[in-house]
């Protein structure tokens, strides 16, 4: 399939990289339908819209830079996307990068979780006070390595 983006212009996407998330990313609802494509630098990924090209988002697994993350995500948002078994999901999280060289952070409070066998996913809230919508990962990165 043939998908514009913005970083990357108009591209080919094998089917096995979309995704469907059918109540959207919050303050993005009425976007459904992505594809997870590699970054030009990794750890991360692009979430790319795709009826709309400049809706896109990084994202980064969290365990990279967090391996304590814990998610408890009820069973009944689980069981929307089909997940029965922690096994079954990818995690990732929004990254947001600054343009005022302040750090670049991601949101651990709201991973987007996704069916590995299905490719639906859904945005979960976490109420754990530990994680927050900017967790710095540079300075996460360097915390776990001392």
């Amino acid at each position: 399939m043939k998908v514009e983006t913005r970083a990357f212009g108009l591209i080919d996407v094998d089917e096995r990289q979309k995704i469907t998330v059918p109540k959207g990313l919050f303050g993005f609802e009425s976007f459904t339908e992505y594809v997870i494509l590699d970054a030009e630098n990794p750890p991360f990924f692009w979430l790319q819209a795709t009826a709309a090209r400049d809706i896109a988002f990084i994202l980064i697994d969290p365990f990279l830079f967090r391996p304590d993350y814990e998610l408890d995500i009820n069973d009944s948002v689980l069981a929307e996307i089909g997940i029965t078994e922690p096994g079954h999901a990818l995690i990732f999280c929004v990254v947001t990068i600054p343009g005022n060289g302040t750090p670049v952070t991601a949101n651990l409070q709201g991973p987007l979780v996704i069916n590995k066998e299905t490719k639906i996913g859904c945005q979960a809230i976490l109420a754990d006070q530990r994680w927050k919508t900017k967790h710095d990962i540079m300075a996460e990165l360097a915390a776990g390595k001392k």
